[in-house]
């Protein structure tokens, strides 16, 4: 919709609100500057939620609510949508989600290769085997389940989730490197088919990752054509962001014009410095397939660092049968030495986030299960192989035998200019790539990267207010409306008539990130008020302990 539509359906929108000038409400939020999510021009205006919806925008006059909330000075918008969140644990360990409810989200969208379900018995076994902070009991067995359940428990944010890719190859292959015959793809494609019956939003692949990397573009486009009966959309860690960057969006641009299905990009990035020059040509690659038709998107966290697991540097055939294999042959000498070479040579034909970093003292260590390792915590791996006397790569293989564990590690691999140049885009919505957590309680026990508390906050105070790279409208519209289209969420994303109520008032001229990478657990400020679903979440900058959050549901979903 072009700005004159908008602004017409503004005055239209002004005009009704003036006939209901005698009303009541259940909520009014007075005089705020309010941003509707379209990209319009803001507008001086009253916002009134009357249960679950907004029910009147405009000047409202004589009008009154149950609860009045003095919006003036302050900007008034949607509620912002996490596109890519790893909130999956974190919200059963508090479903507060103190550290995004402050910055102003009120949806998380899961499902990066991994998802809830669906579960088979031995996936339920492994995944409570290899817990770590967090401690809970599966009780559900399929991803809609998950939702459902986490609804019913309480959680303060709305909470959505595409289907694993991952997950569906474990649920039926298992951890190997290895294709699925005819039979166990038609069992995969029938999983695929239960899921998106029950509201997935589509397909998540993470494919740097094994077991994911084993899967065939081939394997994905099946299941994807699947998705695309109900509607959905395929989104990618593609296959890689740093040498094959290129290849990487072909393919997920191939799968998006085979599957005839909207593809996103999940955090779109050039990973290492001798791949920062092909941002421009990565991006033009993007535009040209949206020429041409095809429903091509990205989102994006506004940091130069990623943050996965410290295994993930170690090549994917050695992934191949699950953790413990990798262990074995990590602990075999011949094998050790041939993993050593790789790590400190090979870029060809998987994504080398140890070479990609670029040095040692680029990769930051920050989370680790077992207790004698968490002093740790912090350093980097350069320190860590200084403190103990050994070559960097053989540090790393020993941290991944002694905690038996990922190790949550932060790997400073892209440019400033780049996460400047992407914030520009368009077709660029935004994901924190992180568990949202709190300064307290089980989350202290590890380090985190500072996005989980700040980076849609970074975004409206770094980016928009001091650098002026997009307005505020702009950004505002590319966290609520963007993604809520690309999503098919039903009436979220915007303020209008008839939309649910999940809105954030904030102070356009203080709202900014707190957390670093040497401090992360530091709450954003300049978020006055969250209302989700109607429900006040957030009241003055303090939690109010609600969890009137929902699960939501893809377009396909079947009653």
């Amino acid at each position: 919709m072009n700005r004159f539509f908008c602004g017409l359906a503004t005055l239209l929108s002004l005009a009704s609100a003036q006939t209901r000038a005698a009303d009541s409400f259940d909520l009014l939020i007075r005089g705020g500057t309010v941003y509707d999510g379209t990209g319009a021009v803001p507008i001086r205006a009253d916002v009134a939620i009357r249960g679950d919806k907004i029910v009147a925008v405009g000047q409202l006059g004589d009008a009154d609510g149950k609860v009045v909330v003095d919006a003036k000075g302050l900007a008034v918008a949607p509620g912002f949508i996490n596109m890519l969140s790893w909130s999956n644990e974190s919200l059963i360990a508090d479903g507060r989600s103190q550290g995004e409810i402050r910055q102003g989200v009120t949806t998380q969208i899961m499902g990066e290769g991994d998802s809830m379900g669906p579960l088979s018995d031995a996936m339920k076994w492994r995944w409570q085997s290899e817990q770590t902070h967090i401690k809970y009991d599966i009780e559900w067995n399929t991803l809609g389940e998950y939702l459902r359940w986490m609804e019913r428990r309480g959680v303060s944010q709305n909470v959505a989730s595409f289907i694993g890719a991952t997950t569906i190859r474990e649920h039926v292959i298992g951890l190997e490197d290895r294709r699925p015959s005819p039979a166990e793809l038609d069992r995969m494609r029938n999983l695929v088919e239960m899921e998106m019956k029950d509201g997935a939003l589509g397909i998540g692949s993470s494919l740097v990752y094994a077991p994911a990397f084993y899967a065939t573009t081939e394997e994905l486009i099946e299941l994807c054509k699947v998705a695309a009966r109900y509607r959905g959309k395929y989104i990618s860690h593609i296959r890689s962001e740093g040498a094959d960057l290129l290849g990487a969006i072909d393919e997920l641009i191939r799968i998006s014009r085979e599957a005839k299905i909207p593809a996103e990009i999940y955090h779109f990035k050039a990973a290492g410095q001798p791949n920062w020059g092909k941002m421009d040509a990565a991006i033009e690659r993007v535009e040209a397939a949206r020429r041409d038709g095809l429903a091509i998107t990205a989102d994006m966290y506004c940091y130069p660092a990623g943050s996965t697991g410290l295994n993930a540097s170690i090549p994917p055939w050695v992934h191949d049968g699950g953790q413990e294999k990798l262990r074995e042959r990590v602990r075999d000498p011949v094998l050790r030495k041939r993993i050593i070479d790789e790590i400190k040579h090979r870029t060809d034909g998987w994504e080398n986030f140890y070479l990609g970093a670029g040095s040692p003292d680029r990769i930051l260590l920050n989370e680790f299960a077992k207790e004698y390792l968490k002093p740790l915590q912090g350093k980097t791996l350069a320190e860590v192989a200084a403190q103990r006397g050994k070559d960097p790569v053989v540090t790393l293989l020993d941290l991944v035998v002694e905690d038996e564990s990922r190790i949550g590690t932060v790997y400073f691999m892209m440019s400033e200019e780049n996460v400047r140049k992407l914030i520009k885009l368009s077709w660029v919505s935004f994901g924190s790539d992180a568990a949202s957590q709190a300064p307290e309680g089980v989350f202290l026990k590890a380090a985190t990267h500072p996005r989980a508390y700040g980076n849609f906050a970074r975004l409206l105070g770094k980016y928009v207010r001091e650098e002026k790279l997009v307005s505020l409208e702009e950004a505002i519209r590319k966290m609520t409306s963007l993604p809520a289209a690309n999503l098919g969420l039903d009436h979220r994303g915007r303020i209008s008539e008839g939309f649910f109520a999940d809105v954030v008032v904030f102070d356009p001229k203080t709202i900014a990130d707190r957390a670093t990478f040497e401090r992360p657990h530091q709450f954003a400020v300049g978020v006055e008020h969250v209302f989700v679903n109607g429900v006040q979440v957030l009241k003055d900058g303090d939690h109010t302990g609600a969890k009137p959050g929902r699960a939501l549901y893809g377009p396909g979903k079947v009653n």
